[in-house]
């Protein structure tokens, strides 16, 4: 459990970890224990089409998972990943080449419908605003970037989904598969101040976007007044996005950097932030609708 600049309680969450049960390189016992060496205090399963149950394993709590994907090929036809976090019982999903009946079967299992990786997939605004009940979207995916695999940053299409009125909660997450560099290194540090934990309670502190993401700094944004201000931990760039394309505050640059503010225009309808430290690890807010 970390506390955060503001006293609050986070959980260190990986939402996004396969196994040896689909295509990971280690058993599920083993990857549990990966995660808790390296401080976390829960993870989702998420093997591709093998449902894992909720429950807790030495200290770690285990949030239910999978991930229901269609077949690799032309991403102009429409590549989807999706997945499925916290629901009590196994999704029963009818059609495996249907999206939407991967959300749809997630909704009625009572989880929440996550999009991965939507820039890897090359998913389009206009694809992504076909889906009806996705609750969340990677923002950042580590093994995107590694090994025979691009595109780990989804960040403009969150941008262009943003504009066009989908503000989804932002996910930093790993979707390891190699444990060499693509483990533990993308997460989200979800706040339980409140002393909900159940897999419920976090499950629903997703979907409200109760969280942020990051690679280690710290980020908090929020509206003040006419301004969006971000409150950070020591950080040598602070980024702000909106739909603005040029703006003279867009960026801060500097050392050990806590704060930094940007003059919201009278046109925006929404804002979010990133913050890069000294060894380039990096942290992302939710967006704010303005």
């Amino acid at each position: 459990m970390y506390t955060d600049m503001f006293g609050k309680k986070r959980m260190k969450t990986a939402l996004h970890v396969h196994t040896n049960r689909s295509d990971g390189g280690l058993s599920p016992q083993e990857a549990l224990r990966y995660f808790k060496e390296r401080g976390f205090d829960a993870v989702a399963l998420t093997d591709h089409w093998v449902w894992h149950e909720g429950g807790e394993m030495d200290g770690v709590q285990i949030l239910s998972g999978c991930e229901y994907n269609s077949p690799h090929g032309d991403t102009a036809s429409g590549v989807f990943h999706i997945l499925g976090i916290g629901a009590p019982c196994e999704p029963q999903v009818q059609d495996r080449a249907d999206a939407q009946c991967y959300v749809d079967a997630i909704r009625q299992a009572g989880g929440i419908a996550i999009l991965a990786h939507p820039a890897w997939s090359l998913n389009t605004v206009k694809q992504v605003k076909g889906l009806e009940g996705i609750c969340g979207t990677e923002i950042y995916n580590t093994v995107s970037g590694v090994h025979a695999s691009n595109r780990p940053d989804s960040s403009a299409i969150v941008d262009l989904l943003a504009n066009a009125g989908l503000c989804f909660p932002l996910i930093a997450a790993d979707d390891c598969h190699y444990y060499d560099n693509d483990a533990a290194v993308s997460y989200i540090m979800i706040d339980v101040s409140d002393g909900k934990t159940s897999q419920a309670d976090l499950t629903q502190k997703i979907a409200q976007g109760a969280f942020y993401a990051t690679q280690g700094p710290e980020i908090h944004l929020s509206v003040e007044g006419s301004k969006a201000v971000v409150r950070c931990s020591p950080a040598v760039k602070i980024s702000f996005y909106s739909q603005t394309a040029w703006s003279a505050d867009r960026n801060a640059y500097g050392d050990g950097m806590t704060q930094a503010q940007y003059q919201l225009k009278p046109f925006e309808k929404w804002i979010r932030a990133e913050v890069t430290d000294a060894l380039g690890n990096r942290a992302w807010s939710n967006v704010i609708s303005l």
